[in-house]
């Protein structure tokens, strides 16, 4: 047996249903984002940089390609041989088997898997989540809490907390109310899905849990609550960084947005902390003669033959002669053919923009073309 201090579980097998076409193909957490990273980059590169170095990834929805990117972790420096990176989808036994029921029901469905490195602590994580954070001080503040189970949290404005988990509590920050999304809310504290557990806290709540009828299988229904009535010492750490779960095409969009901007709240070039990902190193992005760039990411392999203005390319992109990226989003392998015009807009991976398109929403209303889809305007709408 192994020992680990702390083993973090990641939770990455959601569809994402709200990012609509993004994920028809493939798992929220292996969606694009900033050009060349996937949502779960983050939270892996915060476990890299807290130094866990143990990690389930619990993997079920259209997993093949988060899977094929994780690889064996070596992009994060987690190949090690005795700990590492381990993809945990749902799996057999002699007693049958099914997909995971919910949250909760995955990591029960993975005890021997924790066990095995037998930790004081459990980390969970969720694989969709925009941020950087060093784990280890939310640790120490659990500790120094003597706390059961911590939670994160960060404020948000009162008119979005019907969106979030919301928390109440006392002058110590130890939890003394939890609200699943209420249309009331009682407080602005918003869990971030970010827990540390004692792990034999951890582990007698999923066996208990799985001996409920009425279960949810769910942290935020059935682990929060059940902790709470029975008085155990549940606290929260407030996280005052950027966070944003990029759960809405709205949120999603604005965040890469911000990006952009000449000081933004989110740096995805902050020098020291640096983000992994298992994007290969590659040749360079070309800008042709007749092709321009401004207030721009462009990623790895891109060719810009055309014009482009406060928009995220991400990696081997095309955008072809005279054609017109602007306030918009390209997902990897996108092309925008020649002559084309794309404005408040994102496009899918792989996707299609013909010669001569207009693909354009407004600021309130972003246009969005799904992976592997191909778009052409009809010459009777532009005029021909």
């Amino acid at each position: 047996m192994s020992n680990r201090e702390v083993v973090a579980m990641l939770l990455a097998g959601g569809q994402g249903s709200r990012l609509y076409d993004l994920t028809e193909f493939i798992a929220k957490p292996a969606v694009s984002f900033g050009g060349k990273y996937r949502m779960i980059d983050f939270s892996l590169s915060n476990c890299t940089n807290s130094g866990i170095d143990t990690i389930g990834v619990l993997t079920q929805y259209k997993p093949m390609l988060l899977n094929s990117y994780l690889g064996n972790g070596a992009a994060w420096d987690l190949d090690t041989s005795d700990g590492g990176l381990h993809i945990l989808p749902p799996y057999y036994t002699e007693k049958g088997g099914n997909w995971y029921k919910g949250t909760s029901d995955a990591v029960y469905r993975n005890i021997n898997f924790i066990d095995k490195f037998d930790p004081k602590y459990v980390i969970i994580l969720s694989g969709d989540h925009i941020y950087n954070m060093d784990y280890n001080k939310m640790l120490a503040f659990h500790k120094n809490s003597q706390a059961d189970l911590t939670i994160s949290v960060t404020k948000v404005p009162l008119e979005e907390a019907p969106r979030f988990g919301i928390l109440s509590l006392d002058d110590n920050y130890r939890i003394t109310g939890f609200q699943e999304k209420p249309k009331y809310p009682n407080s602005n504290y918003a869990s971030m899905g970010i827990y540390i557990f004692n792990w034999p806290i951890l582990n007698k709540a999923l066996i208990d849990d799985q001996e409920s009828k009425y279960s949810n299988y769910d942290f935020s229904k059935d682990i929060i609550p059940s902790l709470l009535e029975e008085k155990k010492r549940l606290f929260a750490y407030e996280f005052k960084g950027y966070w944003k779960d990029c759960g809405t095409i709205d949120s999603y969009y604005d965040s890469q947005m911000a990006l952009l901007e000449d000081v933004p709240d989110f740096d995805i070039f902050n020098q020291e902390v640096k983000i992994y990902s298992n994007t290969s190193v590659t040749k360079p992005h070309h800008i042709d003669v007749n092709g321009s760039v401004k207030q721009s990411l462009v990623a790895n392999i891109s060719y810009i033959g055309g014009h482009v203005k406060h928009s995220v390319i991400s990696n081997d992109s095309y955008i072809g002669e005279n054609a017109v990226v602007e306030d918009s989003i390209l997902l990897p392998g996108s092309r925008v053919l020649s002559n084309a015009i794309v404005k408040y807009a994102i496009i899918g991976e792989n996707s299609i923009i013909q010669n001569n398109s207009h693909f354009i929403g407004t600021k309130e209303n972003i246009k969005l073309i799904g992976d592997l889809k191909s778009f052409k305007t009809a010459r009777k709408d532009l005029g021909l």
